[in-house]
């Protein structure tokens, strides 16, 4: 899909079971996001930013509603179709950057394409690639314990761009940085979008969200605004 809707959502409800108390996540979210999208999605502890992150990465399925992920409903599907899904079209980032410890930068993000079957020459062209693509390509044989926090998060980056996924979801990017390097990342992820490449930031800090051109402000479950280059949408 090169053009039009990457996601749809329809009514996403969400609701936990504590005991016998429901807990509901969120409330009835109803949104769009185009392909090459930069979008952010902010809101308080609670809010459910972190239930919609896990929804729009196949992490969860939603209570109710439906969710369509480049013209496939993935809201019925099975853990194990999930699982799929997650692994062939969607790139993970992670605050925790979730490297291996003793593999060097280009085997874990080679790593995902190993799950995936890829061939073994193939495989190592994509992972070459994606970490020249972050800037990279003079550290792929060093351990995370050899590079810095921003080198460890572009070696996450690197690994959610490998299998060039239809969909990068980075959950809190920079929470772990210093706020030079988390901007050098935050710049990254704008050459990214350039590139093309559909981009969903979930942050709670406000000089970070200013680096999309779309931002969603959730409250309470439910969306409290929406606003493209400024302008409300919702």
């Amino acid at each position: 899909m090169e053009n039009g809707h990457l996601i749809n959502l329809e009514g996403i409800t969400k609701i936990y079971q504590v005991g016998s108390i429901e807990v509901p996540a969120l409330r009835g979210i109803t949104m769009t996001i185009e392909n090459g999208e930069l979008l952010a999605i902010m809101g308080p502890s609670g809010s459910g930013k972190s239930t919609l992150m896990n929804i729009l990465g196949c992490l969860d399925v939603p209570t109710d509603g439906n969710y369509n992920l480049a013209g496939e409903d993935v809201s019925k599907l099975t853990d194990n179709q999930l699982a799929v899904i997650r692994n062939q079209r969607i790139g993970f980032v992670f605050q925790t950057f979730n490297l291996l410890p003793r593999a060097d930068a280009f085997h874990n993000v080679e790593l995902p394409l190993i799950y995936r079957g890829v061939p073994a020459r193939k495989r190592k062209d994509l992972a070459k690639e994606a970490l020249d693509r972050v800037g990279l390509a003079d550290r792929m044989k060093h351990r995370p314990s050899e590079l810095s926090g921003g080198q460890r998060q572009r070696v996450a980056i690197a690994r959610a761009l490998a299998g060039n996924p239809s969909l990068i979801l980075a959950d809190e990017p920079t929470g772990n940085l210093d706020s030079a390097t988390g901007e050098e990342i935050m710049l990254l992820f704008v050459e990214l979008h350039k590139e093309g490449n559909t981009i969903i930031l979930v942050t709670h800090e406000d000089h970070i969200s200013k680096y999309a051109k779309r931002t969603v402000h959730l409250l309470d479950g439910l969306i409290d605004t929406d606003r493209l280059n400024g302008e409300w949408i919702h």
